[in-house]
């Protein structure tokens, strides 16, 4: 089957020589991706630029991407060819940079435009953060056709805050599946299906097979 798998961190630049980014290291969805090679699947690898992860990438295609921005474009582009799945395990960034603003002379605070390098000279820098829309919420609307598996990876509460988190992902974005993990939710993943089931998967082996299963469903 056609699968696509994204992985690892967006980034959104400050400047043109600092960033904003996350710790995700791509590894779970590059091990992914390997696993449904090894098995016949036809894989297009999707990996953010920054991700730390430096093991062997199988899948028959890989590209790259650095911002929210650049992964929607990508995945937009390959919506026109047949897609039987889409496991979106890419950490996207939660927010990109607005305005930034440091204090002038007088002590009050000045916006400073687009620049190669803001100085550091100043004593302090206010920066907005505004949120970047969520690539997960716009796949349906690309790929009306095929299964589109999401990730919810939760710091905070509880396992039972996470298996409510990702039902309200399956719900507003009419994803298929969407398997939770993180903190919140403790050691394996959480396997949460559009019909209510939940299954718990103690190991990524134990997930990836889940998976394949899953793509061979009717």
């Amino acid at each position: 089957m056609n699968c696509i798998v994204t992985a690892g961190p967006t980034y959104e630049p400050l400047d043109d020589v600092r960033r904003l980014t996350n710790f995700s290291t791509g590894r779970l969805g590059t091990e992914l991706a390997n696993f449904l090679a090894a098995r016949g699947h036809k894989v297009i690898l999707l990996i953010g630029t920054m991700a730390t992860h430096r093991g062997e990438r199988r899948a028959q295609r890989v590209e790259t991407f650095t911002t929210a921005a650049d992964l929607r474009e990508k995945l937009k582009a390959v919506s026109s060819k047949k897609v039987d799945a889409i496991f979106h395990a890419a950490a996207v960034g939660d927010f990109a940079f607005g305005r930034i603003f440091t204090p002038n002379e007088s002590g009050k605070l000045a916006e400073i435009k687009a620049v190669n390098k803001i100085p550091t000279r100043q004593s302090k820098l206010l920066v907005e953060l505004v949120a970047t829309p969520k690539i997960i919420a716009g796949l349906r609307g690309w790929f009306p056709q095929t299964r589109i598996v999401g990730w919810k990876f939760e710091a905070d509460g509880a396992r039972a805050d996470a298996i409510s988190a990702a039902q309200r992902q399956i719900a507003e974005c009419s994803t298929d599946l969407c398997i939770t993990n993180g903190p919140a939710y403790g050691e394996g993943f959480g396997w949460v299906a559009r019909d209510g089931i939940v299954v718990h998967l103690s190991s990524a082996p134990l997930l990836f097979e889940a998976l394949d299963k899953f793509l061979h469903s009717s």
